[in-house]
């Protein structure tokens, strides 16, 4: 299968981390969303939406949205178990990360790090909002291990994806001891690669 995505983006990062910690060969073709590469005509015709990260199977078919994406590539793996609750909770979490993190942790990590807009008025906004999401997540950990689940899943590695580049949006994650060491315990996962 091949994977379409831009290294620096943590949806993108989602799928090439789970691909690695299932050891499934895949074919990544970066595609530069800064240099418009995902609105050619070529790109358009693979994903009408216009963005990555997209996956190619080998049947051809497209499968786009990294979470749906991450659900696709986990069914019937250890990174989602086969109960219904326990799968129902992971959703949450994703649910959670696409609606109340991502939004806002991921674009002023954008804003900052990568066009050094250090003055867009969406950003304090969004930062008071991540914070609220970080706090959240913080508070779940201090009585569970992971999210979701007894073990690593695809929530928790939805929610790495930005988590653990959060203070590149000048989130301080020193302020979440809980987060620290999910984030630590993450990294330990065997087959484990880094975003950059």
């Amino acid at each position: 299968m091949k994977v379409y995505g831009t290294s620096v983006s943590g949806n993108c990062y989602k799928i090439k981390l789970l691909l690695h910690l299932l050891k499934v060969p895949y074919e990544w073709i970066e595609t530069d969303t800064r240099k418009g590469e995902t609105k050619t005509q070529e790109f358009l015709l693979k994903n009408p939406v216009g963005k990555v990260p997209l996956l190619e199977l080998d049947s051809g078919e497209f499968l786009s949205e990294s979470n749906a994406i991450l659900y696709f590539l986990a069914k019937d793996t250890d990174f989602f178990p086969n109960d219904l609750l326990v799968q129902s909770r992971i959703l949450q979490w994703m649910f959670f990360e696409q609606y109340s993190h991502e939004p806002y942790i991921a674009v002023n990590r954008w804003l900052i790090h990568f066009q050094n807009k250090k003055d867009d008025p969406k950003i304090q906004g969004n930062h008071t909002k991540g914070l609220d999401a970080l706090r959240s997540m913080n508070d779940h950990l201090s009585t569970n291990q992971f999210f979701g689940s007894q073990r690593p899943s695809i929530s928790d590695i939805s929610l790495f994806a930005y988590t653990h580049v959060a203070e590149e949006g000048h989130f301080p994650l020193s302020d979440f001891p809980n987060l620290n060491s999910w984030v630590r315990r993450i990294k330990e996962i065997p087959d484990f690669i880094p975003i950059y």
